[in-house]
């Protein structure tokens, strides 16, 4: 997997030189509303030809499920791209956005890559091989107690059908952690897990391209990623819980009481 790794990283710089480029003229780009607060610049598209055409030209037989143009018909290596997670950041000039680019064969995750520009930090992982950030190796935090953890989450924006149950569960947990961050950028608040900067994560209906390649890092950090109903439809439910072990453990047992039967 090492040369589709090395792939993914070339996409994953040149996608993030691109944006940053751009960063100067945000007032003046092109902006499009997908849906209730979901929102789609031109900036989003070049990002995303950029990785598809680079990922094209090494494996065209590959295929492919991006954010802005959906799915492209392939072989059984599916690249799951989002070339820019935190647009609405990005658009506002808040600095927390990132390139997303994660590797399936025959539905199980191979490679990840989650670039933040801004910082230069590229944060790697293949499966089996474990996780990296540029050169150092990463691992979950040892956090044994929800006292003195700080949790990262997302709210669920796009729709009010889970808010009362999000507010439960948002209500337990900011009860006994030492603080709840919600950033707005699902795939750096992953990566970030894996970093050990996070101590765990949680969130209502995020899409497979902002949280498959945060899934490998979690998991090859030595982390444990499952949907609330302690499975791993994650990418189907788009419901996920992460964290080192003790921290999953803890998560869930505030998270399982609000969990409604729509979410599980």
């Amino acid at each position: 997997m090492q040369p589709m790794l090395n792939i993914a990283i070339r996409a994953a710089r040149s996608a993030g030189d691109l944006i940053l480029r751009s960063s100067d003229n945000v007032g003046q780009l092109r902006i499009d509303q997908k849906g209730k607060n979901d929102f789609a610049s031109e900036v989003d598209r070049a990002a995303e030809r950029e990785i598809i055409n680079i990922i094209r030209t090494a494996y065209p037989d590959h295929a492919i499920l991006a954010e802005e143009s959906g799915q492209h018909k392939g072989n059984d290596f599916v690249w799951v791209i989002d070339p820019l997670d935190g647009t609405t950041n990005f658009l506002h000039g808040f600095p927390q956005y990132a390139v997303s680019i994660a590797l399936k064969y025959k539905g199980r995750l191979e490679v990840a890559v989650i670039y933040d520009p801004l910082r230069d930090e590229l944060f790697t992982a293949k499966r089996g091989g474990g996780a990296m950030l540029n050169s150092r190796r990463l691992r979950v935090t040892n956090q044994l107690s929800m006292k003195g953890a700080l949790i990262g989450t997302g709210f669920p924006f796009k729709t009010d059908l889970h808010l009362d149950a999000y507010v439960g569960m948002f209500k337990a947990i900011s009860m006994e952690a030492a603080g709840i961050r919600r950033a707005g950028a699902a795939a750096l608040d992953l990566a970030y897990v894996a970093a050990g900067r996070l101590d765990g994560f949680w969130e209502i209906g995020i899409m497979e391209w902002d949280m498959a390649a945060g899934i490998l890092l979690i998991k090859e950090a030595g982390g444990v990623v499952t949907d609330f109903s302690f499975n791993d439809n994650y990418l189907a439910t788009g419901n996920v819980i992460a964290g080192s072990p003790k921290m999953h453990q803890m998560l869930y047992q505030l998270i399982e009481p609000h969990v409604t039967e729509n979410l599980k």
